[in-house]
């Protein structure tokens, strides 16, 4: 779906993207996490055309970007941090004007338009002006001109900013139900937003692709968060006799039941392990309260990222 090979882009001497590549296929929801001046931005404005790489080129949908722009643009739905909006517009006016832009003529303008409004939940106010409009419903706008035309890529620069938790929940849904025709690239400071959303992290650190993993594998760890009745020395007991190496990180004691971090080593099967000791558990006449995967913090994740690749750079 989309096709990124090495492209770079420089201001002056100074490299904003630097010799970045990847693939992202139908149905993915990626993150695009950075810095500010990680490339994030610059990335995005390459990917929709308004930018050119100076290096590299970008395929979508088997369409090379530099060669047939139009072509490619056409299939792009582009949301930028600064919302594109003519405050002087009603909402119904706007989207009317970007589904003539965008070629849409006679009913089919008229059901994109009704599409974009039902997908915003904006039909109260189609006839308001948009410049009295709060923050969030000027963001639903922007979303709205994005989806207009039901495109196959949707980049969306801090989609949810500005939007109050419902809308933030009704923003989520609505990108994951875009998914299911669509190819997403959201950027983002929120890590919850990520969490709830993409299925994919690509993060960048001075212009430098710096981390591309699925999102369970990243957070994933060979960690098991265990809560239990037995007593550290009944615990140890208990997994002795184990073929897999277990060290029992002991955590919390309260008068009803014991928190454990179980770490297993890196060749040790999660899901055996996790059976074996809770049938080892309960077959000594002890209770397993809570027994599952400790996931790793994707901020932690985050910041361990870029610190390495910052002192990789500096080495």
């Amino acid at each position: 779906m989309i096709k990124v090979e090495s492209i770079s882009r420089l201001f002056g001497n100074f490299h904003a993207v630097d010799d970045v590549s990847f693939n992202i296929g139908k149905g993915e929801i990626v993150g695009l996490l950075g810095h500010n001046g990680a490339g994030k931005t610059t990335i995005m404005k390459m990917l929709t055309g308004y930018l050119e790489p100076d290096a590299g080129k970008i395929v979508i949908n088997g369409h090379e970007l530099s060669a047939t722009p139009e072509t490619v643009k056409a299939l792009i739905g582009y949301l930028p941090e600064n919302l594109p909006l003519y405050q002087e517009m009603s909402i119904i006016d706007y989207l009317d004007y970007v589904a003539k832009l965008r070629g849409l003529n006679g009913q089919a303008r008229v059901e994109a338009i009704q599409y974009a409004l039902a997908q915003t939940e904006l039909q109260d106010k189609a006839l308001q002006l948009i410049a009295t409009l709060s923050r969030g419903y000027k963001q639903r706008v922007g979303v709205a001109q994005a989806i207009l035309h039901k495109p196959s890529v949707l980049i969306l620069d801090e989609p949810t900013n500005g939007l109050d938790p419902t809308q933030t929940q009704h923003m989520r849904n609505l990108i994951k139900q875009c998914a299911e025709d669509a190819t997403i690239i959201l950027s983002t400071h929120i890590m919850q937003e990520v969490d709830a959303i993409c299925n994919r992290v690509l993060i960048l650190n001075n212009g430098k692709l710096a981390l591309d993993e699925r999102l369970e594998s990243l957070q994933a760890s060979q960690v098991i968060t265990l809560e239990t009745d037995a007593s550290e020395e009944e615990l140890k007991q208990i997994l002795s006799g184990m073929d897999d190496k277990i060290t029992i990180e002991s955590r919390q004691y309260d008068p009803e039941f014991y928190l454990y971090y179980l770490h297993l080593p890196e060749q040790a099967n999660f899901k055996q392990v996790v059976a074996s000791v809770t049938s080892r558990i309960v077959n000594e006449n002890r209770s397993v309260y809570l027994i599952e995967q400790r996931k790793h913090d994707l901020e932690s994740v985050f910041r361990r990222v870029s610190s390495a690749e910052e002192t990789s750079d500096a080495a």
